[in-house]
């Protein structure tokens, strides 16, 4: 009886140190915030988009029901720094904003450009509730108020959407990156790398983004498209790639996974199309004669996956030909990049780091100027290696018994 009442007594006495959820708050006490767009209007103060969820809609969405309502509500504030934004939106809304799910925080053109990033990521960074994975992009032609409003119709939520499609971007074609809030700041605070951020844009009606109707049809008036790489120097935005620009820039940065390289051939433009499935990009900094050199090199593995010329596969010479053809246009793109970097006084490959790492003492000379100064003429050697694995069920294409039926 006596070991019963002891045990007894010792859960009373555990039970007044239990602590309980003294700072919880209720799911319907909370505002859900998937974006945050960042634009500025004339007088030059910050203007805020908070993109929040309608947790009903989505879900009712998602099971087929419902449809009628949108998935997400905006709400807008002004002020002169972030957290002035996010307290006035607070003044707007019946619930307690929750930033925990923010997953992409879009940039207006104008203010990076003009203003310029660096003190707008402290707020996010400090606050306990926002991740350091949340993605960072830049509205391209539009604001950001355009991204973060925009309704979509297989995506619900357009944060999603967003950062989808820049992954499949990056992913299948190079043409853009993948880059989130500690990404940014460690590439701004770094001295030898500086930040690159995708570009997106809203193409067609940019009226109609908002609206229910947008999706409700089966060509969306208006719908969030990825628009090139975005290049920042001293945490302001001073140029775009695009093209095969964004794309050697990827090829040296070592972040290409799949993509596709059109070449020439006899004349023929984008007659024959390979498609990269694995590479790997090495990246190697030298003394030569007191001063450093890069040497990049590329070895790239892939399949040809259309041929609109009569070229015999089946014959060494040929494949030979085309892995030297495309080697050679892989190389231009990788040189013109990192030419047009240069020009822009902007080290975007991380050059600078490199030598940091491998060359301290030279390093520690030139750090000062690096940018403005011993970057813009760092020497850089590339070379490139493809090799053709596979040229699908047919190695001589139809084209080829075409021309020999003409003669």
């Amino acid at each position: 009886m006596n070991r019963k009442r002891l045990v007894l007594l010792l859960m009373l006495i555990g039970t007044t140190f239990t602590s309980g959820c003294w700072d919880k708050t209720e799911l319907n006490e909370m505002a859900i915030v998937s974006a945050v767009g960042i634009d500025k209007n004339k007088a030059g103060r910050l203007v805020g988009t908070f993109q929040i969820i309608n947790p009903v809609n989505v879900a009712g969405s998602l099971q087929g029901g419902g449809g009628t309502n949108p998935s997400i509500s905006i709400y807008r504030a002004t002020g002169d720094n972030v957290l002035e934004l996010d307290s006035n939106a607070s003044t707007k809304i019946s619930r307690d904003m929750y930033f925990a799910h923010a997953n992409l925080v879009v940039i207006g053109e104008d203010v990076a450009k003009e203003m310029g990033i660096d003190s707008i990521f402290d707020a996010f960074e400090r606050s306990p509730e926002f991740r350091a994975t949340t993605r960072i992009v830049i509205a391209r032609g539009v604001k950001a108020k355009d991204l973060v409003e925009t309704l979509t119709a297989i995506d619900k939520v357009s944060a999603e959407k967003v950062i989808k499609t820049i992954e499949s971007t990056e992913k299948q074609q190079g043409g853009s990156i993948t880059i989130n809030l500690q990404e940014v700041i460690k590439n701004l605070v770094s001295s030898g790398k500086e930040p690159l951020i995708s570009g997106f844009t809203v193409r067609g009606n940019t009226n109609k983004e908002s609206k229910i109707e947008n999706t409700q049809t089966s060509n969306m008036a208006a719908n969030p498209n990825a628009v090139g790489i975005g290049v920042f120097k001293d945490g302001k935005l001073i140029d775009w790639l695009d093209g095969n620009q964004a794309k050697g820039t990827m090829w040296v940065l070592d972040r290409i996974v799949n993509t596709n390289v059109n070449i020439d051939w006899e004349g023929k433009k984008d007659a024959v199309t390979y498609q990269v499935l694995r590479q790997k990009t090495n990246v190697k900094p030298k003394m030569k004669n007191g001063k450093p050199k890069m040497y990049i090199t590329v070895r790239a593995e892939g399949d040809i996956r259309e041929v609109n010329a009569p070229i015999d596969l089946a014959s060494p010479h040929g494949s030979i030909d085309i892995e030297k053809k495309i080697a050679k246009d892989i190389k231009k793109d990788m040189e013109d990049a990192i030419k047009l970097a240069q020009k822009n006084k902007s080290d975007i490959f991380g050059f600078g780091e490199l030598i940091h790492e491998n060359h301290p003492e030279y390093w520690k000379k030139h750090e000062k100027d690096w940018d403005d100064v011993t970057f813009p003429k760092l020497e850089a050697e590339v070379q490139v290696e493809t090799f053709i694995r596979r040229t699908g069920i047919r190695n001589k294409p139809y084209l080829l018994d075409i021309k020999k039926g003409d003669q």
